[in-house]
């Protein structure tokens, strides 16, 4: 397979993001020299591959759709940001919001994830390899939340359906947001997860606590006024 290399010293987003639109049949793809930039490979919608050399900045791999994103280094806000399908993956860190209200897909974060880590998600698969910062999974919808680290206050706030598995400690869960029993269907749907990342027999689905919603805010009672 040929790949077709666009380097942003010399080309504008614009002109990355244009070509990526319109050549649907050129399947591979690596953009050089990034440098931090806003909106890198946004709104695909054609099975490529598109390696990133480098750091991006906010929104990068934003409502993909059927792509394979690798970023080698750091993404800024919005990683992956309505996510409908595909697979992003950053060898760095990523900063807030990463995965928020994505529907589909796998987001797979090699280092750390910030604050907000899959806010408002709405069905993609997240695998965070380090930790993850405060309010992460906020009224997260469906789809699962994977962290092999630690997370931080208000996990899971107003969650309603999203799955959410963490190895290591948690700061504080958020209102509606309760620890869950880890049965055999849960490990084995962990254990899935864990095997489409890549980390299949690198880490043991026992080792982690499930978390989920408590169901008490779905709807209104004057009895839960101060959790809303």
């Amino acid at each position: 397979m040929t790949t077709r290399v666009i380097d942003l010293a010399t080309n504008t987003v614009r002109e990355l993001n244009g070509a990526l639109h319109a050549d649907k049949a050129h399947l591979h793809w690596q953009v050089l020299n990034p440098a931090g930039r806003h909106a890198i490979a946004a709104g695909l919608d054609a099975p490529a591959t598109v390696e990133i050399d480098g750091h991006v900045g906010y929104y990068c791999a934003g409502m993909n759709k059927h792509a394979s994103v690798l970023i080698r280094g750091n993404a800024g806000v919005g990683l992956a940001e309505n996510m409908m399908s595909g697979r992003v993956h950053v060898t760095g860190d990523a900063s807030q919001a990463a995965g928020a209200t994505a529907h589909g897909g796998l987001l797979v974060v090699d280092g750390n994830a910030s604050a907000r880590c899959g806010i408002s998600m709405k069905g993609v698969d997240i695998v965070v390899k380090g930790s993850i910062g405060h309010m992460s999974a906020f009224m997260a919808q469906a789809g699962t939340l994977t962290v092999l680290g630690d997370a931080g206050e208000s996990l899971g706030d107003s969650i309603y359906e999203a799955r959410l598995f963490v190895r290591g400690s948690v700061g504080s869960l958020g209102a509606d947001c309760i620890e869950k029993e880890m049965r055999d269907e849960h490990k084995a749907l962990l254990f899935g997860k864990l095997e489409a990342a890549g980390l299949a027999g690198a880490v043991d689905v026992s080792d982690f606590r499930r978390y989920g919603s408590a169901r008490t805010l779905y709807h209104f009672h004057v009895d839960n006024v101060g959790a809303y």
